[in-house]
């Protein structure tokens, strides 16, 4: 099957503190792809570069070198109008769910806002059925952000996504910023959506449980290069690469004398020069 995302060779630099200082390289040839229908967890530390990934396939970051095609088309360097059509296709979920909405905004408002060019009626009707997709009640289309937890926001933020039917969401971080419970229910909604519309993500994550339970394939991400991919069985279950073991390490267990322990030791390995 052909991939619907293609990321070959990215690179991607930012400048230095100081007009002297020497750019930072952040992604050193990045390539990873994604089927139409799957969801490729991409995992790393903070600072590992994955959010820069995902900005970059929404034109959000300079790309130095590489290209990103997306249906068969590069996407990498559009800007003004063609990058706006493309927000049709390409949508994001980001992490935090009370800074992403317009506090004085109306979640309908929000909602109907990428939906104007189907008139007043029209686009109502879609929000109803957009905010009933996503498990909410219609009344909520009067209300304002506040009103909601964190994990009702983190709906309207993926009703939001789904407005115009994007082939491809990157969900940046989506549920981290919420408690375990809701973290479960968010992501059982976004695997339902994703087996009525066929949607595609590239769903950014620290947490490998998340990403375990999320993605179809994995590709770990650490200081700018990616180091491990399979598919989520095998990347969570038989890691090959030290960093993938050291996250499992440092991944949450009941006794706290053993997360210590494991925290420590993926610490040190952390602390080894590249």
């Amino acid at each position: 099957m052909n991939a619907l995302l293609a990321v070959e060779d990215l690179h991607v630099s930012f400048p230095g503190k100081g007009w002297r200082a020497p750019r930072t390289e952040v992604l050193r040839g990045v390539s990873l792809d994604i089927a139409p229908g799957e969801t490729l967890g991409l995992v790393g530390e903070s600072g590992s570069g994955k959010t820069t990934i995902g900005r970059a396939v929404l034109g959000l970051v300079p790309v130095a070198s590489g290209t990103i095609t997306f249906g068969g088309r590069r996407i990498d360097g559009l800007t003004g109008r063609r990058r706006r059509e493309l927000a049709r296709d390409l949508q994001v979920i980001f992490q935090d769910p009370y800074t992403s909405l317009n506090p004085s905004r109306t979640i309908g408002d929000t909602l109907a806002e990428p939906l104007l060019g189907l008139g007043a009626r029209n686009a109502r009707e879609r929000v109803s059925r957009l905010l009933d997709r996503v498990h909410l009640p219609a009344d909520a289309a009067r209300r304002l952000p506040r009103e909601f937890s964190g994990g009702q926001r983190q709906r309207v933020a993926i009703a939001r996504a789904l407005a115009i039917d994007p082939k491809l969401i990157v969900c940046d971080e989506p549920v981290s910023a919420l408690d375990l419970t809701t973290q479960r229910t968010v992501l059982d909604l976004l695997l339902e959506i994703q087996q009525q519309s066929g949607v595609s993500y590239l769903f950014v994550s620290h947490d490998l449980a998340v990403v375990r339970f999320m993605a179809h394939r994995v590709a770990v991400i650490h200081r700018g290069e990616i180091v491990e991919t399979g598919s989520a069985a095998e990347v969570t279950g038989e890691p090959r690469h030290p960093y993938t073991r050291g996250l499992l390490l440092a991944a949450p267990v009941a006794d706290v004398a053993a997360q210590r322990a494991r925290r420590e030791a993926f610490e040190s390995y952390m602390k080894r020069p590249s």
